[in-house]
């Protein structure tokens, strides 16, 4: 960013208010943001004896014999249930799953417009894991697909493991695998620009929430040494002496692990101490700058490379990263370059998973879709503002969907096969539908525009 362009840091912390100022009057305009629709002809009202009863019972006693005809009858296929507790929102934290539902509904639209993914909000009123995981899996029956959100740690992570082992569908946790996918993918392209292996670098990852849990465990499954990860919490750096760790590792044993493998070196002490000589800085921690201080990162190795991702304000703003030494900068707003930004990756990791109607989200479809979105970048090429696609460049999102699935293919964790070339297709006719169908509906009037100053 050039000096006679920056903008002032009263500007920036206007602007990332501003969504919060708009966003009540625009949610009470439209009455929330999704809805159901027919996707088949109702020509006359004698398609319902087609659609429902009596028709509707061939395809049931079909079903009944066959589950798997299933995917062929209904849309199980293409649903996903967007579930939570609402312990863990946003920056909001513990509101509960009814405050929770705005943000899940948001998350709906995200997946159907960048995915064409029907999904839908299911919250769940229980901060009881148990009773939880038993919800979800009464639920199996009707979606292909269950995307964990906004589940506070340490219980997001049994939840997710248990529900992995126990249902047969895929789901997965988007504060964990889909926000690591993303950021995964920005650090190799980020390392390939400044000519650092990945297997070779340094890293220090601020926070230890589940972003970046998973974050370090995809690192690793990656190719990255475990000693080569510095991991850093609230009470200082990861390392075997955390007593503190080792005495609530029934409670969280996740950071206990970590605090085994990682931290080769032995470094005592905080962020400043970690991100010493470190190629790579990753964190997802406060969102206030000054977290992150500019001489920190001038103690970086040279070409350094700083993921402050944040929201809304970055833990360190991006210019001050620059100046004291930074070469690649990343954060997770849109008006800085290299957003972070989930949405690149579970909307279409998800399409693809569903379109081979897999069992499972593994960790290396969620890496097959880093190094796809990695390699669009790269074809597109890259430099020091660009080392992860735009969220508007959408013939990224087939592409990625197709490594999925095919990866799930390899794997053996999918129901049907396709040809790379069948499952590109497939994937760019459902999201290329979706936002014809949307700009449809706009265009007539059935989606409204906005009153002006609203």
């Amino acid at each position: 960013m050039s000096e006679e362009h920056k903008p002032t840091v009263e500007e920036l912390l206007e602007k990332a208010k501003w969504p919060n100022k708009v966003a009540p009057g625009r949610h009470r305009f439209y009455g929330g943001k999704v809805e159901t629709l027919p996707k088949c002809s109702i020509r006359t009202f004698d398609d319902f004896g087609i659609w429902y009863t009596p028709g509707v019972a061939a395809p049931c006693r079909e079903i009944h014999k066959d589950p798997e005809k299933a995917f062929d009858y209904t849309n199980k296929g293409n649903f996903v249930a967007v579930v939570s507790d609402g312990t863990r929102v946003l920056g909001l934290g513990d509101i509960g799953p009814l405050a929770g539902l705005p943000v899940m509904e948001g998350k709906a639209i995200l997946f159907k417009y960048l995915g064409g993914v029907d999904a839908f909000p299911v919250m769940i009123d229980t901060k009881d894991p148990d009773k939880f995981i038993e919800t979800v899996k009464l639920i199996e029956p009707t979606f292909g697909g269950i995307n964990l959100e906004d589940i506070a740690k340490p219980k997001c992570f049994y939840i997710l493991d248990r529900l992995r082992k126990e249902m047969d569908i895929p789901v997965w946790h988007d504060d964990q695998q889909g926000t690591a996918s993303v950021q995964l993918a920005g650090t190799i392209n980020a390392l390939k620009l400044v000519g650092k292996k990945m297997e070779e670098a340094k890293f220090a990852i601020i926070g230890t929430g589940a972003a970046n849990i998973a974050f370090v465990r995809i690192l690793i499954a990656a190719g990255v040494p475990p000693k080569h990860i510095v991991m850093v919490d609230s009470r200082g750096t990861l390392h075997p002496g955390r007593k503190d760790l080792e005495e609530d590792r029934e409670n969280d044993p996740y950071k206990w692990h970590y605090a085994q493998i990682t931290n080769g070196e032995g470094i005592v002490g905080g962020m400043a101490e970690a991100m010493k000589d470190a190629d790579i800085m990753v964190s997802a921690s406060k969102s206030e700058p000054g977290t992150i201080k500019k001489e920190w990162v001038a103690q970086m190795a040279d070409d350094a490379i700083v993921f402050a991702v944040a929201n809304p304000i970055p833990e360190i703003w991006p210019w001050e990263a620059k100046e004291a030494g930074a070469r690649v900068i990343g954060t997770g707003r849109s008006d800085f370059p290299n957003q972070v930004n989930n949405s690149l990756g579970f909307p279409v990791i998800f399409r693809g998973t569903l379109d081979v109607y897999a069992r499972t989200i593994t960790d290396e479809m969620a890496i097959a879709a880093a190094y796809e979105l990695a390699k669009v970048a790269e074809e597109k090429g890259l430099h020091e503002d660009y080392v992860i696609p735009n969220m508007d460049e959408w013939e990224v999102f087939p592409r990625e969907a197709t490594a999925v699935g095919m990866k799930a293919i390899e794997q053996g964790v999918a129901r049907r096969k396709m040809s790379r070339q069948e499952l590109y297709e497939m994937a760019e006719e459902r999201i290329k539908k979706t936002r014809e169908k949307v700009k449809h509906l706009m265009d007539v009037g059935y989606i409204p525009p906005i009153p002006e100053g609203m």
